[in-house]
């Protein structure tokens, strides 16, 4: 293992470790949740850095596969609701409301945590497999790409919507019952639940430091790059495009399953245009092809949001702020913080080999005898 990947390795530890004793330093709930949210955005930023980082696809629709990850849970928890909040013979209230007399097909296989946690994963990887292979297959890239999955998002969100008697329509499903796991109730305020998602949160960003480290991501960097020529060299572009936009996917559906935890219900807001937006501007304020500084991004950015969406004084011009703030990064660190640290870090050793060199040239010229009267 090269002194460089030890390094990362060692860095992504420390972060992670910070963040895992954040509960031992707050004590107050609501701030529990509010940073559990920021890491599940973390979460969503680490799953478009993979896309968009390592293999050049830009996914304007990164919402469709959280929100489907969100649905899927909220699908799960209403299903174990008490009586009073799921109607009669136990259908979902909005049901009862919308005259639905037997609970859908689809809805049946969410008694089974099993099965609902594997669809909250599954569920919008086996989306993003479909969709990208129809356009990585016809070698659809760019900026068309872009527009199909931000196509694509805005189909499911209406699909959602108008479908009210299965899916809630515009409120959405809540009055959710509380996770439950091997014996473990993960309150949404509760430090457990806070540690469930900063261990979801460490999990994914190695498991996704391990395959930008492989031979597939590696492979994938030279895809964004070089195309046509990985082509030329006999590889599958398509399929490996296809795989690591599957894997994104998975990752937005886990964390999306966590928001629902969190936030107690699940919302078509979950797959809307100004959230894919958002997250790719936490990205390219952390830097798209760092995914550790995509997450931080994530965090600092909605961290500052937050902070000054609940300051008197910015009250009316905060995303004015932010929007200033985000071409300030975009101007000056095209390659977000994470590139500027790097930047920053490279510079310092040069600087010390300079003065290293200069202070052995010094001491070398002090020892040479002085020639000049002999001469």
């Amino acid at each position: 293992m090269s002194g460089k990947v030890s390094r990362q390795i060692l860095l992504y530890g420390v972060v992670c470790l910070a963040i895992l004793i954040v509960p031992v330093l707050v004590d107050d709930a609501f701030l529990l949740n509010k940073y559990a949210r920021y890491l599940i955005f973390g979460m969503l930023a680490i799953a478009l850095s993979l896309s968009w980082g390592y293999a050049g696809i830009l996914n304007l629709g990164q919402a469709t596969t959280f929100g489907l990850g969100s649905y899927c849970m909220a699908m799960f928890l209403k299903l174990k609701t008490v009586p009073i909040h799921t109607g009669s013979d136990g259908l979902p209230d909005f049901m009862v409301w919308n005259n639905v007399t037997e609970l859908p097909w689809i809805w049946v296989p969410f008694h089974s945590m099993p099965i609902a946690l594997l669809a909250g994963i599954l569920v919008p990887a086996l989306f993003a497999a479909l969709l990208g292979w129809f356009m990585f297959g016809g070698r659809i890239a760019g900026v068309y790409a872009a527009i199909i999955t931000l196509a694509a998002m805005v189909v499911v969100n209406l699909i959602i919507i108008d479908q009210q008697s299965y899916t809630g329509g515009f409120n959405g499903i809540t009055d959710l019952a509380r996770f439950e796991i091997f014996g473990l109730t993960f309150d949404a305020y509760s430090a457990s639940t806070y540690y469930l998602v900063a261990i979801c949160l460490t999990v994914t960003l190695f498991l996704a430091l391990a395959v930008s480290r492989s031979k597939t991501g590696l492979i994938l960097q030279a895809v964004r790059d070089q195309e046509e020529r990985v082509r030329f060299f006999g590889y599958d572009v398509a399929l490996y495009k296809t795989f690591v936009f599957a894997l994104s996917a998975a990752i937005a559906g886990l964390a999306g399953m966590l928001y629902t935890i969190i936030m107690e219900f699940a919302s078509p807001t979950f797959l809307g245009v100004p959230l894919s937006l958002s997250i790719v501007i936490w990205v390219a304020v952390g830097g798209r092809q760092s995914l550790l500084g995509a997450m931080l991004g994530a965090v600092l950015v909605t961290g500052v949001q937050g902070a000054l969406s609940e300051t008197e004084a910015f009250l009316e011009t905060w995303t004015l702020v932010m929007g200033g703030l985000f071409v300030l990064i975009v101007l000056f660190m095209p390659k977000g913080l994470a590139g500027a640290f790097e930047a920053l870090v490279r510079r310092f050793p040069k600087a010390e080999r300079k003065g290293g060199a200069r202070h052995a040239t010094e001491q070398t010229s002090k020892s040479q005898p002085h020639l000049g009267g002999a001469l």
